[in-house]
């Protein structure tokens, strides 16, 4: 009933005008209400479409499926596995054969070095230009008095076969040749100072024979002297008896 008279053509400008008379005198108790009631709880004229219609998606936000769901940890395939396998034989064989390398590097150094002194030595034996020595004939020399001594001590115990060779062309050699014989001692002497024992032992038997050395000369000299004594004497003696005799 009231639908009907509200819908009479009449009574809606009344209506109308009405509310507009009594909004104009009574406007605090209309913004009373709408406070009351709240911006928020007005009910919007088109609820059913925006219920319907989906928020477009903003372009910076990640969307909150992305960051609810866990991360899963991938397991490590058999492919991944083959390469790291294979990257560990690779470092393996790399370091074994840098390891090879730098051992055959040493070793050919060694003997570049080993090498280089064997030379520098044997031109160090040489003589100088300037002495005036020359190693050819001196060294047949040396060669054939040592071949000497062999044959003279053929028929002998064996300690004079293997010594009287030896001692004649080192001999022969400080005879003939003497700057090369001085290097060669020099070299021995360099390599015997390694060894501490021997080169007291080749210190002490130099002494003694420096020192057996001096002392012949030392008693020659004297039997020199006596000689000359006796000799004089004798001699005074023979001119005494023939100047008594005439």
């Amino acid at each position: 009933m009231a639908s009907r008279l509200f819908m009479r053509p009449g009574l809606a400008p009344a209506a109308t005008g009405v509310v507009v008379v009594g909004a104009a005198l009574f406007p605090k108790t209309v913004l009373h209400a709408e406070a009351i009631e709240g911006p928020g709880s007005r009910k919007p004229i088109y609820d059913d479409f925006e219920a319907t219609t989906p928020a477009p998606p903003t372009k910076n936000a990640p969307s909150s499926g992305t960051s609810e769901l866990p991360t899963k940890t991938r397991s490590p395939t058999p492919t991944d596995r083959l390469a790291v396998q294979i990257g560990k034989t690779r470092l393996f064989l790399h370091g074994h054969v840098a390891a090879v390398e730098s051992k055959v590097n040493e070793f050919m150094d060694s003997v570049l070095h080993l090498e280089e002194s064997f030379t520098s030595t044997i031109a160090s034996l040489a003589p100088p230009p300037q002495s005036g020595e020359k190693l050819m004939p001196g060294s047949l020399y040396v060669l054939v008095a040592a071949m000497t001594g062999s044959i003279v001590s053929r028929n002998r115990n064996i300690l004079l076969r293997a010594t009287v060779p030896f001692a004649v062309g080192i001999s022969a050699g400080w005879v003939v040749l003497p700057v090369t014989m001085r290097n060669v001692s020099d070299l021995l002497w360099k390599y015997e100072q390694r060894f501490p024992a021997v080169a007291d032992g080749h210190i002490r038997t130099r002494e003694g024979i420096e020192k057996a050395w001096r002392m012949a000369r030392i008693h020659t000299q004297q039997a020199v002297n006596i000689v000359d004594d006796k000799v004089s004497s004798g001699r005074e003696a023979v001119e005494g008896w023939v100047k008594k005799g005439k």
